[in-house]
């Protein structure tokens, strides 16, 4: 990763800027001490990390407000953060920028069960939204492997997914307003308490654009009614490819099942290991299947992915015949990442998408890659939707690895956008796949979403550093499309 420039001239105004930070967040609201800033260095992207200039903990819009007007007015840079359990660098902060935590705004505000939404601040987590309305039979459905931790915000910035994003989709289609202050300290508000809006779809280019138009303070959210009856099928297959090759035919079955993952051999023994629910140690690749609704379909449809499992060489074909062990199948795969955390010092998680059809290809390269990189390679999955997420293995102390680690995972992400894929299905781009933008888009491209960048924030304060391989052109963009004193898309619904 190149390293982002340092602004000398702010760094020499810090005491200056914490001043003026102060007289907006009294209190403990400002953080300036280097052993209080420590824990914000970095986000789950442990490979690289960032003392903040100061750490702003706002407890009210009115203060996000206020801050970030004098961030603007004084061209200072801001990161907005979440949880912090970002997977791709997106809340790394800058040594000369202000981190904003949005922790405080943690209230669920309304719930409306004949509407079946929920109105929520950002720095809720992703399951407390679940416990808030299950006592009715509801839940959240987008679930993240880290949704014990991981913020509504944070999973607005980064169109988090899970493993039922295949059938019940991502942040993005659970997602039906948002309230977001500009780098100007102005309020808007897009979408709301219904289906769908008029005009632009500017809520739609909010979910995931990683904290780089604005600072959400408000999410209007779905909930969904929980199925009458789920089950899940756990299937073992002697390679990945088979595996890959029942993934699709599934699919091409017209079969649309709740969540749709896979594991393969290090990944199953590590989780066996560490969660010990009956995993198939000797299989070479393990699927978990599952599929809900009606129990009379439910049954059909077991039946009919047992047979199609079968069909392709399954070597075991376990269905569950109780909730608890449909959970107990589930807490293997939930617990992967720090399963494997106990495998390896350190480890990589990537994040690409490839079409379906593409998995077994995919598969058979990423072992090329890992005998080329000399490093090892635990694949966990949403193989529904063709979501990788290949963690790769390293040791941080032996000099050159990292760099071994992210050379590899460049290799994996470049071979996903050969076969037709992309460079992220839900971590987002951050600092890691930064650089790696032109293997996926043209400079056309990139000067298109630098526009939009710049009409939202044509300072380019907010969050920079992030997603785009180089800003040489926004300044340019932001002279071209916004006026001095002309808000951004005026046609944007305001307070």
């Amino acid at each position: 990763m190149k390293p982002m420039d340092v602004d000398p001239a702010i760094m020499a105004r810090r005491g200056e800027i914490v001043a003026g930070l102060r007289k907006i967040v009294r209190g403990e609201g400002v953080i300036d001490g280097e052993i209080g800033r420590r824990p914000y260095e970095s986000d789950g992207f442990t490979a690289y990390a960032n003392l903040p200039l100061a750490v702003v903990l706002p407890s009210s819009v009115e203060e996000l407000q206020s801050v970030l007007a004098y961030c603007h007015a004084n061209d200072v840079k801001v990161v907005p953060r979440g949880a912090g359990t970002s997977l791709s660098g997106g809340a790394l902060p800058l040594q000369d920028g202000v981190l904003i935590s949005m922790m405080k705004f943690n209230q669920i505000k309304e719930i409306d069960f004949d509407n079946r939404i929920a109105i929520v601040e950002p720095g809720v987590t992703n399951s407390a939204i679940t416990r808030a309305v299950e006592h009715k039979g509801f839940y959240y459905a987008p679930d993240p492997s880290s949704q014990i931790a991981c913020s509504i915000g944070g999973n607005v910035a980064e169109n988090s997914g899970g493993v039922h994003c295949l059938k019940y989709g991502l942040t993005t289609n659970n997602v039906l307003g948002v309230e977001m202050v500009l780098m100007t300290g102005e309020i808007i508000r897009l979408g709301g308490a219904f289906l769908d809006a008029e005009g632009y779809d500017f809520l739609g280019l909010i979910v995931g654009s990683e904290g780089m138009l604005g600072v959400v303070t408000e999410v209007t959210v779905r909930i969904l009614q929980k199925p009458e009856c789920a089950r899940a099928l756990m299937i073992a297959f002697d390679s990945s490819e088979a595996a890959g090759a029942c993934v699709a035919e599934i699919i091409a079955a017209g079969i649309i099942p709740g969540g749709m993952e896979m594991m393969d051999k290090p990944a199953i023994q590590a989780a066996e290991d560490f969660v010990q629910v009956g995993y198939p140690r000797e299989a070479e690749a393990m699927l978990l299947v599952e599929l809900d609704g009606p129990p009379v379909e439910v049954d059909h449809l077991v039946g009919l992915v047992d047979a199609i499992a079968r069909k392709r060489g399954a070597t075991q074909c376990r269905i569950s015949n109780s909730e608890a062990q449909r959970l107990a199948f589930w807490a293997g795969r939930k617990a992967a990442f720090p399963a494997v955390g106990r495998i390896s010092p350190d480890y990589l998680c990537m994040d690409g998408t490839i079409p379906r059809k593409e998995l077994p290809r995919v598969l058979a390269g990423i072992r090329e890659l890992s005998e080329k990189h000399g490093l090892r390679v635990a694949n966990v999955f949403h193989a529904g939707d063709g979501n990788l997420h290949p963690l790769i293995l390293f040791d941080a102390n032996i000099p050159g690895d990292l760099q071994k680690a992210e050379d590899f995972g460049a290799d994996i992400l470049r071979l996903c956008v050969k076969v037709g894929g992309v460079l992220t299905g839900e971590h987002g781009v951050g600092v890691e796949k930064r650089d790696l933008m032109p293997e996926m888009f043209n400079e056309i491209d990139l000067d298109q979403q630098i526009r939009v960048k710049c009409a939202f924030d044509e300072k380019r304060l907010l969050n920079p550093g992030k997603v785009f391989p180089t800003l040489h052109r926004c300044a340019e963009m932001g002279r071209m499309f916004v006026h001095e004193g002309q808000l951004p898309f005026p046609d944007l619904p305001r307070f």
